[in-house]
């Protein structure tokens, strides 16, 4: 259950406490009222690009910043005929080196999204492996604060690929025990490039959350060497037991279908992980040129 304290606590009560201190704080300066106004400003934009918002759902993040911007307007009438600075008191010197170093920090994160969102790396251009569905990236980019995957150079640039509802969220409950309530479970996978099958596994149980399979991260899965890269393998990976309907060695072209998306392996839901991996490295991977990061859609 700790992920979902984790994410109703970052998401939804982190941002609502500062901009609550914005609206209601009683600024003796507009020194003051810009500090918090920065701070605040960074912390939502932090969330709203590396947050996991499949959570408590994806539409969220934009109220957050309709609620800053209309922070601003109505604090700022409270305190536009303050003085910028006034004689500060130790106390509230003490409340302005925080402000300034919380800038910092929440700026220098703000830094690590913005550098995830490129790559200098040639990749491999796929056919995206999902259809019809709202599918969103959970773990993606170029910088571990969007994509834990970053810290394990053989799953550099790796995807966690997670299907929507129409309100935004990747399930049906915060954390059902019921595989089927997962939008994503049981979807078809598709090849998304012509190659050759390198290797499957089809014969691992599906988990209900949280209990997942250390042993066999992968799970079931399919492994593809595609044509206009045959030193690069694909992995797709937590597929359904059983419904993997490829061999080894067999010839696919992009769009034939592979299996379905399960819950088997070392997952903490379902969800579908796809890699390129080429001599033990990470390789990115584009979708119609598109390099994607946490927060991304796919319609």
């Amino acid at each position: 259950m700790l992920p979902i304290f984790y994410s109703i606590g970052l998401l939804i009560i982190l941002p609502a406490s500062f901009i609550i201190s914005l609206w209601k704080a009683p600024f003796k300066s507009k020194l003051e009222w810009l500090l918090d106004s920065l701070v605040t400003t960074a912390l939502i934009v932090w969330l709203f690009q590396a947050g996991n918002w499949s959570w408590v759902g994806y539409y969220v993040r934009f109220l957050w910043l309709i609620l800053l911007i209309v922070t601003f307007i109505f604090s700022w009438k409270k305190i536009r005929n303050l003085p910028f600075t006034i004689k500060y008191s130790l106390n509230q010197k003490f409340s302005i080196g925080i402000y300034i170093l919380l800038i910092l920090v929440f700026g220098t994160y703000n830094a690590l999204v913005v550098k995830s969102y490129s790559v200098a790396e040639k990749g491999i251009e796929l056919s995206f492996p999902l259809k019809n569905g709202t599918y969103y990236v959970g773990q993606g980019g170029n910088q571990v604060a969007m994509n834990y995957h970053q810290a394990h150079p053989g799953q550099k640039y790796a995807l966690d690929i997670l299907k929507l509802n129409t309100i935004g969220t990747r399930a049906n409950g915060l954390y059902p025990e019921e595989l089927n309530k997962y939008q994503i479970f049981e979807d078809n996978l598709y090849s998304p490039c012509n190659g050759k099958v390198v290797n499957v596994k089809n014969d691992l149980p599906d988990f209900p959350p949280p209990k997942s399979d250390s042993e066999n991260p992968e799970g079931n899965h399919v492994t593809l060497s595609c044509e206009n890269d045959d030193a690069t393998t694909i992995l797709l990976a937590h597929m359904q037991k059983g419904s993997i309907v490829v061999a080894k060695n067999e010839k696919v072209t992009t769009g034939h279908k592979l299996g379905k998306v399960g819950n088997s392996g070392n997952t903490s839901e379902p969800h579908l992980h796809i890699h390129a991996e080429k001599d033990g490295r990470g390789v990115p991977i584009t979708f119609n040129d598109r390099f994607l990061v946490r927060n991304s859609l796919v319609w």
